[in-house]
Order: C-alpha cells, then sequence, then structure tokens
C-alpha cells in the first residue's frame, strides 16, 4: 500500500489559484510512490481530524496568502504594508496537520508558505518583508533565481547530495551547452554550466552558513546586519544549489525544536529549516522543488525523501494497530 500524504488545499478564499496550484504537488508524491491526500479547508476539524489521522505524513504547500504577523510578533503585531492578507481556514487546517504530525512523529515537508506557517507554529517569527538585491519575488517564469548553501551536516544536504539516480517515469534532466535552449518553452534555463540543474551539486570549501547560527531557537534571516559571515565559523564543504524563489517573508527568529540548515549566501535569507531531532523527518525549503521536478534530481530527492520517510511511518502505525 502507498504511503497517504496529506496535502491541504492552498488558498481558501481564491479556489481558481489553488486548484490550479495543487496538481503539482499532488504529482511530485504520485511519481515519488506515494498517494497524495487533498485536505479540504471549509471541513469541521472532527471531520479533517479523520482524515488526517488515516495519513502517514504531511506535505505543507506555498500560499498567496501570508501568514497573520498576530501569530508571531508578540511585542510589536503592526503588519507591514505588504504583508498580504491572512488566511485563518488555511492556517487552521496547518495546524491540525502539524499538531497531528508532532503528536504522532509523522514525517512534515513544508515548501515556501509551508516553511513559514511551520515557523510560527514552532513559535517562531517572520520577516515580513525582505528588502534585498536578491530577487525572492522572481516568480515561477524564472527557473533559477538565485543559490543557496546548504549545511553539509543537514538532512537537506544527506538528500540533496545522493540525488543520483532519476525516478521511474521522470525523463532525465535537460544537459546545457552554452548558447542551447531547453526542450521545454516554460523553462528558460540559463546557460552557464555552474547553473544548470542537472549539473553535479557544487561544494564549497567556504560556507556563508555560520554553525553559530545554525542552532534551535537562534538563527536571523538577514546577514547579521552586514557582519562578515565568511570567516573562521564557516564549516568546510557547503553544498551549493540553484534554485527558483516566490516570496516576499522568510523566517526570522528560528522556533522550538528546528534549526537553520540553508540560506541563500548573497543576503543571509533562511532558505531551510529542519527539526533537531535526527528521529523525526521535519524539513522545510523556501523555494519550489514540485515546480523544477521533472528537470532537477535534487528537486525529485527531496519529495522522494518525504514518501519514503512516510512509507516507514506507515509501517510504524499499522504495527501499532495490529497489537492493540
Amino acid at each position: 500500500m502507498k504511503p497517504r500524504i496529506a496535502i491541504p488545499l492552498p488558498h481558501s478564499g481564491d479556489l481558481e489559484y489553488a486548484e490550479r496550484a495543487i496538481p503539482q504537488y499532488e504529482r511530485a508524491v504520485e511519481l515519488s510512490g506515494g498517494e497524495p491526500v487533498r485536505i479540504p479547508l471549509n471541513r469541521p476539524p472532527a471531520e479533517l481530524m479523520k482524515l488526517i489521522e488515516r495519513c502517514d505524513a504531511v506535505l505543507l504547500p506555498g500560499s498567496k496568502a501570508d501568514v497573520d504577523p498576530a501569530k508571531f510578533a508578540k511585542f510589536d503585531s503592526e503588519k507591514h504594508p505588504k504583508t498580504e492578507p491572512a488566511d485563518p481556514r488555511r492556517d487552521t487546517v496547518d495546524e491540525l496537520l502539524l499538531q497531528d504530525a508532532y503528536n504522532m512523529r509523522k514525517p512534515v515537508l513544508g515548501i515556501c508558505y509551508g516553511l513559514q506557517i511551520l515557523n510560527v507554529y514552532r513559535s517562531g517569527t517572520l520577516l515580513q518583508h525582505i528588502e534585498s538585491a536578491v530577487n525572492h519575488e522572481a516568480g515561477r517564469q524564472v527557473p533559477i533565481a538565485h543559490q543557496v548553501e546548504v549545511e553539509p551536516r543537514s538532512r537537506l544536504a544527506e538528500i540533496v547530495s545522493g540525488a543520483k539516480a532519476p525516478l521511474p517515469g521522470v525523463p532525465d534532466p535537460p544537459r546545457l551547452k552554452p548558447g542551447s535552449s531547453t526542450v521545454s518553452p516554460r523553462l528558460d534555463f540559463p546557460a552557464d554550466p555552474a547553473l544548470d540543474f542537472a549539473a553535479d551539486t557544487t561544494v564549497t570549501p567556504q560556507s556563508g552558513i555560520s554553525s553559530a547560527i545554525a542552532v534551535e531557537g537562534y538563527g536571523f534571516s538577514r546577514a547579521e546586519k552586514g557582519a562578515n559571515r565568511s570567516g573562521a565559523l564557516a564549516p568546510e564543504g557547503s553544498v551549493v544549489i540553484p534554485t527558483n524563489s516566490s516570496h516576499h517573508q522568510s523566517a526570522e527568529l528560528v522556533g522550538d525544536g528546528l534549526k537553520v540548515v540553508a540560506r541563500c549566501p548573497e543576503d543571509g535569507i533562511i532558505e531551510g529549516l529542519e527539526c533537531t531531532s535526527p528521529d523525526h523527518f521535519v524539513l522545510a525549503v523556501q523555494w519550489h522543488p514540485e515546480r523544477s521536478f521533472d528537470e532537477d534530481k535534487r528537486s525529485q530527492a527531496i519529495f522522494s525523501a518525504l514518501v519514503e520517510a512516510a512509507r516507514e511511518k506507515h509501517g510504524e502505525l499499522e504495527g501499532e494497530f495490529e497489537t492493540v
């Protein structure tokens, strides 16, 4: 039996957007060997919990909403002018999913808004609007917006560094030569081989992720106001990957039981979080691997890791029910 992955509808107020966005997540789960379970946003909590309890893992997708600042800005709840309206129904469902996932130690993957709501659920805070020379709001028409530097000793680094074998039914990613174009008219990849999605993961001798700021409960999304982040604290062997980007907010203070595992090296914006407990699969990325799934083995590997963790959890839960 395939592991069941709960995916809430991305938005309750714009169904056209939600119905357009969710199939990419569902397809990525299916091609990775899982069964996506769509979680509606307009049902009573008791009815939702019946659906949620039958799932083995959670995928929190992106959204056009922003988290209500009142949920995290305890001392200064003033709303930034560019903060989008909140989606209370989506937040309620996300909180139910996370409550069940943490109670039962089910795997969790957060994507974009999913990272942000996860961090707030764990008592973290958000930067309400990013001011940076990096275009974090590039959107889906820009397949590579910037690079992300991944902490080498993290679960995320292990996942993306081991992304070698393609998934069954998914074509090999295009390998570009200078001056060539991709087979897909939607994706206009740069001709620079260093940014080729099919190229091997880049490993750098210097990392912009300080081991001192990648620990639970501490971590700011900006480069410590211009501080030098490439000094002695930077671990060697950092994994650098090209990513897309469609967000204007980011995690700021990191929530309980989470740690920073990826940043944009140009401005220090947090791009990845994961659980501090090694026996609980909780991973969140600020970019959209579902959009680059067909072209990028690292994106495939992220979904494969979620489904594999869900499969293991399904076996545990099945065993527990048999002994009751």
